[in-house]
């Protein structure tokens, strides 16, 4: 089952946290669909002879506001790349919310957790055994 087509995120200042997605979602490996003075978009967008992906868009609103119980995961293809995407994400402004390692959800649960610039939570996971 593949719940989502999209999402999308808000901030109130876009240009902060321009870096740090393009950053994170790069190495995720999910491509800029868009980039604007008040959006950006990743991943790929469905279409109606093909709908199996799934796109994220940040936009900017005078009203988006953080909440520490509301997160996004994204999937990754490796424990590496968890990583990297820890990494990448404290290089450019994020802060950690959880570190990479093990969670207790699940056994071979894997992920990491960031606050963006903003205070909105992300989070990448690889479940042992995915691939």
């Amino acid at each position: 089952m593949k719940l989502l087509d999209h999402v999308s995120l808000t901030v109130r200042h876009l240009e902060q946290v321009r870096a740090f997605y393009m950053e994170v979602m790069s190495v995720l490996g999910a491509k800029v669909i868009y980039d604007v003075p008040t959006a950006m978009g990743f991943g790929e967008r469905n279409s109606v002879d093909d709908y199996a992906h799934t796109y994220l868009s940040i936009l900017q609103s005078a009203e988006a506001c953080p909440d520490s119980r509301r997160h996004w995961c994204f999937r990754a293809l490796s424990i590496q790349q968890v990583k990297d995407f820890y990494s990448a994400g404290i290089a450019t402004g994020g802060q950690c919310a959880g570190a990479p390692g093990i969670r207790t959800y699940h056994p071979g649960y894997y992920s990491a957790f960031l606050l963006d610039p903003e205070g909105n939570k992300i989070e990448s996971v690889f479940h042992e055994g995915e691939l």
